[in-house]
């Protein structure tokens, strides 16, 4: 029997659907995620207990762990366990990218220099310590710009600045965020520094692919139909088959697969995010890992409507079937919005967005009584809304009209004051 290894430094409901499409495919599969180790396996659910800050560690457990019983493929979920399942993959000898080139995708900053380097469209940038003037930092500054941090995902932390005013509050926002413990407690090298980029107007789209042997495959291009203009940039609906001229999402392919060639990148998934205007195709994130929460489920393959979490699976264990092409309906997808801070404490109108016509299903993740924490300071959303339909508009609108039937109950929470810093913050 095959075995699986799913790195995620939390277990939820992209892992479960990737331990359901190995069970379905027969694949023995163990888990490893982001825990105290001091705990006795305190989920039951057997997950080796690891530190996805510290790669070379978390890899050198992987492999003293599954020594005599390796598994046949790591598959890692989300941008912090890349590093680990490279090191340990490349220990146990199973095709994997290299752990240079992940950490290179890892780290905004890298990422852009590597690419720059190499050629591509990437936007003006450079990036300054958070104790460094921030008067002379600004004598570098072209506005508009976007400021973020360099490791963090979800477009947490990503604001938008037009002028000095804006770039200084952007920047203590940003260093407020670090501060918050759910993000110290990340161990995460770069909280100390921030990137700045030239602002890109335009349209944006994310691309799902699957790389063999350094070959790119496109599996679908989503369309992004609102407009992410700022001061924020929390993302909602996506919608396949993209809208674009053939000629424009051939352009973004190619710019998909040079982004490819420039990171090292040889295998695995792969998402990536694009704007579009009239200078060309500009790169804003590439990442070797899926598409992140419940999204892929927008996503079908052959006949069968083969999930996402299955094909990857295939396609890294090298059971055959990973070709397969994207079905032919249009599908979208909606990450249902956080429009405010506070104390989530229900959802009112699930049933009847459900009936809306071409919806297939309306999710709701956020945990009641749960703090839920709008952008920029959050980075998980509500829920999801799942449509499929004759075209990607009819796909989009069946979101548009379940969305305005959901009336989420939010209670504001009260101020608290920072044991360390001693900022306020509600």
């Amino acid at each position: 029997m095959k075995r699986v290894l799913i790195l995620a430094s939390k277990l939820g409901y992209q892992t479960q659907a990737f331990a359901d499409a190995a069970k379905r495919l027969g694949v023995e599969v163990s888990l490893g995620t982001d825990r105290c180790h001091k705990l006795d396996d305190p989920w039951g659910d057997g997950a080796m207990a690891l530190h996805f800050e510290n790669a070379e560690e978390s890899a050198s457990k992987i492999v003293r762990e599954t020594m005599g019983d390796a598994p046949d493929a790591i598959v890692a979920l989300g941008d912090r366990t890349t590093a680990a399942a490279a090191r340990a993959a490349c220990a146990l000898g199973l095709s994997s990218n290299t752990a240079e080139a992940v950490e290179i995708c890892r780290n905004k900053l890298r990422q852009r220099e590597t690419l720059k380097l190499a050629g591509l469209p990437v936007p003006d940038f450079f990036a300054f310590a958070l104790d460094e003037d921030i008067s002379s930092v600004l004598t570098r500054v072209l506005f508009p710009c976007v400021v973020k941090p360099l490791a963090l995902a979800a477009s947490q932390g990503v604001i938008r600045a037009n002028d000095a005013a804006e770039f200084r509050r952007a920047v203590e926002r940003i260093r407020a965020l670090f501060d918050q413990p759910e993000i110290r407690a990340t161990r995460d090298g770069t909280l100390d520094r921030v990137l700045v980029e030239r602002y890109v107007p335009g349209g944006e789209v994310a691309i799902e692919g699957l790389i063999t042997e350094g070959r790119l495959r496109v599996l679908a291009i989503f369309d992004k139909p609102d407009a992410l203009e700022g001061p924020y940039f929390e993302e909602a609906i996506y919608v396949t088959p993209s809208c674009l001229p053939q000629r424009t999402q051939d352009a973004i392919a190619d710019c998909a697969t040079r982004c490819v060639a420039a990171l090292g990148l040889v295998t695995g998934p792969f998402h990536a995010e694009f704007r579009i205007n009239e200078d060309g195709v500009w790169v804003i994130e590439i990442a070797p890992r899926p598409i992140g929460g419940l999204c892929s489920r927008a996503l079908r393959f052959g006949d069968g409507g083969m999930s996402l979490e299955e094909l990857i699976l295939r396609h890294a264990l090298g059971l055959g079937d990973s070709e397969l092409a994207r079905e032919s309906a249009a599908a979208g997808v909606m990450m249902i919005p956080v429009p405010r801070s506070g104390i989530f404490e229900g959802v009112e109108g699930i049933e009847a967005a459900r009936r809306v016509r071409g919806v297939e299903d309306v999710l709701i993740t956020a945990r009641l009584h749960d703090n839920i924490a709008a952008w920029p300071e959050g980075s998980s959303y509500l829920g999801f809304i799942f449509s499929r339909g004759d075209s990607a508009e009819e796909a989009e609108a069946a979101l548009r009209v379940a969305h305005s039937k959901l009336n989420f109950v939010i209670r504001a929470r009260l101020p608290v004051e920072h044991p360390v810093t001693g900022r306020i913050t509600a």
